[in-house]
Formats: structure tokens, sequence, C-alpha cells
């Protein structure tokens, strides 16, 4: 039988999802070590795909197999009081025998969390940029922003020694925002980049997050942000912001899969 994991972390503590063969802690290994311990097989897990070391995730989904007969619920609870505080199950449940993390997932949606003032209670989920960020900052960069959706190739924005049989990603999404509630003025503004897309490459949104400060900074002007996407060159994008800011927050799937 075929489960789906959903899963939530902060991942401030671990060196990303994908498990290795060193003895560095990762999300994966830490949910495939708890369980094979409560399954009493060896069971490994396939995610939806992979968050690099410091990156956070509001919902995260792997499948895995099972030949035992499974209490959801009891698994659930079990491996809840095995894994540490910084990592929850939200849900476990049942899908079809050919249903694939990572390879049935259609969209994926990432968040960039900013702001503008440093605050100590918001160290590990937030980038404060030191840099001068305003209102016409703000504005700027969600032009700039508007190009990811007229473009598909985004090798400007990748890691350069990743192993990718193309550069090609469907961006629907891309756009800055304010939250609410988080702007007085002891704390200044909090700030959020939220991208969706078919797929990422490595580094992806944080190398784009990068290069739009380019344009909130007025270091280039807004149409220089497509000649980066066009250039097809990392050096010509911007720096990669750090991953403390990084949220993946959804991940959605056919609902033909669902049992």
């Amino acid at each position: 039988m075929r489960y789906f994991l959903e899963v939530a972390y902060e991942g401030t503590n671990f060196h990303g999802w994908q498990a290795q063969k060193n003895t560095l802690k990762t999300v994966q290994s830490i949910l495939e070590e708890g369980l094979s311990k409560i399954l009493r097989t060896q069971t490994a897990i396939v995610g939806s795909g992979r968050t690099d070391t410091g990156v956070h995730c509001k919902k995260q989904f792997a499948h895995f197999d099972t030949e035992n007969s499974t209490d959801i619920e009891d698994l659930q609870y079990r491996m809840n009081s095995f894994l540490p505080a910084q990592i929850a199950i939200s849900n476990i449940f049942p899908v079809v025998e050919t249903a694939h993390a990572r390879f049935d997932a259609f969209l994926r949606t990432y968040q960039y969390h900013v702001i503008t003032q440093k605050n100590p209670f918001l160290i590990n989920q937030a980038h404060f940029h030191r840099k001068k960020l305003d209102n016409t900052s703000f504005e700027k960069m969600n032009q700039a922003a508007e190009f990811l959706l007229k473009h598909t190739n985004f090798e400007s924005f990748s890691k350069i020694k990743t192993q990718v049989n193309h550069f090609e990603c469907t961006i629907n999404k891309a756009i800055w925002t304010k939250e609410e509630g988080n702007n007085n003025a002891s704390m200044g503004e909090y700030w959020k980049f939220t991208i969706s897309a078919n797929r990422f490459l490595r580094g992806m949104v944080r190398a784009v997050v990068g290069s739009l400060f380019l344009v909130g900074e007025g270091k280039i002007e807004i149409h220089d942000f497509e000649k980066i996407i066009l250039d097809k060159n990392r050096k010509s994008a911007g720096f990669s912001v750090p991953s403390n800011g990084l949220f993946l927050v959804e991940v959605e799937y056919p609902k033909e899969i669902f049992l």
C-alpha cells in the first residue's frame, strides 16, 4: 500500500531535506528512521522535492510503501512522538499505487519573507535586508517580477553545478505583498515574495529574489531584470539571498491520485 505523508518543518537546524551518505542531519533521514522503527522494517520515502540547508516548509509531501496493516491515526501519533519539535506530520493518507510525490506534483509554491528592520524574534524566519527598501522599491520589484511570467528558461537563476536536463519552468505567479499587522514603526515592514511554478531549479527562488533586490535598490532598471533572464547566465543575475527567509508553502497534485 502506498501512503503520502504531509510534513511541516522548521529548517534552521537541518542540512536540507535530502538524505545524505554522511552523518549530517536531514529531514528525510529523520523521517525514514522513525518510519523504519515504527513499522519494524526498513522504509524509504520519496519527497516532492529537495529543500536546501536552513529552508523551511509549511507543506511538503513524501510517499512510502508498506505491506504492514497500518492504523493511520496511530502511525501519525507515534511519528510525531518520535520526531523532534522542529518536524511535524500534518497528515497521512492512502493514494493509488502509482502515485509519486515528486513526479505527480504539478504546482509548487514558495514564499520568501523579508523584514525591513532588524527583529531578533524573526532571525530564523525572515531575511533582514540591510540595504534600504521603500514603497518605491516594492513597486519596482513587482513590475520586474512580471517578466517571470513571460519566459520559461531560467538558467540565469540556477546553480551552476547541477545536473538537470533542461532549465524550463512555467511560472504562473510571482508577486510581492506586504503582511498586514507587521508594519508598526518599531519593527518595520514585513514583505513576502510568493512564486508558483510547475518546477523549480536548484537555488532558483533565492537567486530570483536576490536579482529583484538589485531592482529595488536602484542598481539596475526594471527592464534590466528581463535582460538577466534572456542572458541565460548565472553570472548576470544577482546574489543568492540567505535560506532563512525561504518557505515551501504548497505542493499540488491531481485529484485522481487520492483514494
